[in-house]
């Protein structure tokens, strides 16, 4: 099971992963929603790109892609209560508002969105090349079907 620390309620996304991993321990990770400015602001300092994007993800492993995850391969993410602590995602709130008006949707299914995006970056996954955008999207739109937002719904 996926744990996803927030002030948000992603208990529903986070079910939405069973079967997208392999691990055997609960995994966690923290997603916190931020104005455009503290966004800048780590895209700046991380990505030394100074714009406001919509997301950004902070993995605590590497490597991870496709493989099962096991706990005794990474003690030091272990956290207190034992769950396997996968990363940190950051959500631009307004970039989030902005991008679902845009795309004509709703802000729920742009945040989800951008939290399953995020997820699957803490996962491994990347849209570097063509295939692996395209594996991915394939994940992410898979996520969200099971919550009843993806884009046929």
């Amino acid at each position: 099971m996926l744990k996803i620390e927030s002030t948000q309620n992603f208990g529903a996304l986070a079910e939405a992963f069973v079967g997208e991993y392999t691990a055997d321990c609960n995994l966690s990770c923290e997603v916190v929603i931020v104005d455009e400015d503290y966004i800048r602001r780590l895209n700046a300092d991380i990505r030394k790109i100074d714009k406001v994007t919509d997301v950004l993800s902070f993995p605590s492993l590497d490597g991870i892609k496709d493989r099962p995850l096991k706990k005794a391969e990474h003690p030091e993410e272990v956290d207190e209560e034992g769950s396997l602590f996968i990363g940190s995602i950051a959500v631009c709130r307004k970039r989030a508002e902005e991008q679902a008006e845009e795309y004509g949707h709703s802000f729920e299914r742009e945040l989800n969105y951008l939290v399953t995006h995020g997820i699957f970056h803490l996962l491994g996954y990347d849209h570097m090349t063509d295939a692996d955008k395209a594996e991915m999207r394939l994940r992410e739109e898979r996520v969200l079907k099971k919550l009843g937002l993806s884009r046929e719904d």
